[in-house]
């Protein structure tokens, strides 16, 4: 039998202790603005979220905010700018704080354990995606007209791509149609589970539609900006997410229907589309890791909580079985997942997106399956009351399981991965 000598592969990953991608500080000028935030979640999100609730309770229409509640989150946004806590999520951009995707993520982490925390600081998905895409490709007269009023907070967006009639994980399958006809794009086609559609506020839409079906598959595809009260545009009504509508906000199933918007509408230029989307999906992905960690994290404070406050056959739960075990594991997940969010964070600091890709695929397919381990030990350890509307970890539970479809499926994302470690052979 022959014996063949072991010879490492050269990757990328071999830990180096010089390297700066092993660096995962904080900056030093950023952690005032942490400690910051999470004061001003603790004493002005978390009791206006409340009240928030408590006002949009009996309300007639289900896709409506009541005047009250608007006032209240109004009241808090103004707070937030007037403090300086205000559109942190554009990188090293003069319009936002400036701040390098690290740095976001210790701070994203936070806004991650308070549902209405990123909307009341302007750094909800997904505005955050279209205004960086506006903010980067946007023409002048496009920024002024819908970049401004989304980075004011004064309105919302939403990104339509997914289709129910192709596998939409493969982009190049998109069927919805955009014909130029004399100054103005036709679009036709149908779509589905488009995030904040519902949304009385959402004002503008980023749409991916096929413009060339002729040219190389990865010039088919354009973006293009459609106004929501556009003529043609059809909501034909909500989606469900494990039997939630989510109203008011929503995840809308569409139709457009011989809708025309100006030529000036495209974004960057016909048949960029899947350049776009490389620009707006690697923030956004990460952005959702980010928030992810910080349900965990709360997850685990829930689980520990109850643990410790109930008892069952004479002992604390949390002494009780495995659950001790399950704890100490939920911490170590927790770790892991941090480490690795804010290593693709630096790794799109120090490479940029595109290089990053792989790094981001990585916390992408395996942060939300992690966390939604925990979120359903966590509902476990609570018993009934954990699939109730007594705790919050029901609904956050739906929100995480399904950031294994959103912005591409678990499926993709290891593929990626695979096929980076494979090309390394």
């Amino acid at each position: 039998m022959t014996k063949h000598a072991y010879i490492p592969r050269t990757t990328n990953y071999t830990l180096n202790p010089g390297d700066e991608l092993n660096d995962l500080r904080m900056s030093d000028q950023v952690r005032p603005l942490y400690d910051h935030v999470k004061k001003f979640i603790r004493e002005t999100v978390e009791p206006m979220s409340i009240e928030f609730a408590k006002a949009g309770e009996g309300k007639e229409d289900r896709w409506s905010f009541t005047p009250k509640q608007l006032e209240v989150l109004e009241v808090a946004k103004n707070r937030a700018k007037k403090e300086g806590l205000w559109n942190f999520f554009l990188p090293d951009d003069e319009t936002g704080q400036g701040l390098k995707n690290l740095d976001y993520a210790y701070i994203a982490s936070e806004l991650g354990k308070s549902p209405l925390a990123s909307e009341t600081m302007n750094c909800s998905a997904p505005d955050t995606g279209n205004m960086e895409v506006l903010e980067r490709v946007g023409t002048k007269e496009q920024k002024e007209k819908w970049l401004k009023p989304l980075m004011n907070g004064e309105i919302r967006s939403a990104y339509v791509m997914t289709e129910p009639n192709v596998a939409s994980s493969d982009a190049k399958n998109i069927s919805t149609t955009a014909k130029l006809v004399g100054d103005e794009w036709v679009i036709n086609g149908e779509k589905y589970y488009i995030s904040g559609l519902g949304d009385p506020r959402c004002k503008i839409l980023i749409v991916m539609v096929k413009t060339n079906p002729d040219a190389a598959p990865s010039k088919q595809q354009s973006q293009i900006l459609v106004p929501r009260d556009t003529p043609g545009v059809e909501v034909l009504g909500p989606m469900y997410v494990f039997g939630q509508d989510h109203a008011p906000r929503g995840h809308m199933h569409m139709r457009f229907n011989n809708v025309r918007v100006p030529k000036e509408n495209m974004l960057l230029g016909e048949g960029r589309g899947f350049e776009i989307s490389q620009l707006r999906l690697g923030p956004g992905r990460i952005h959702h890791c980010m928030r992810t960690i910080g349900k965990a994290e709360k997850a685990l404070d829930l689980m520990v909580q109850r643990g410790l406050t109930r008892e069952a056959f004479g002992k604390k739960i949390a002494h009780l079985g495995g659950n001790m075990q399950i704890i100490a594991q939920a911490r170590c997940e927790i770790e892991a997942m941090r480490l690795m969010v804010l290593k693709a964070a630096k790794a799109m600091d120090v490479l940029g997106n595109k290089e990053a890709r792989v790094w981001v695929s990585m916390v992408k397919a395996m942060v939300p399956e992690r966390a939604c381990k925990i979120i359903d030990q966590s509902i476990q350890m609570h018993g009934a009351t954990g699939i109730s509307h007594w705790t919050p970890l029901a609904e956050m539970y739906q929100d995480v399981r399904h950031l294994r479809f959103a912005d591409g499926p678990d499926e993709v994302h290891w593929m990626v991965v695979g096929r980076h470690e494979l090309s390394m052979a």
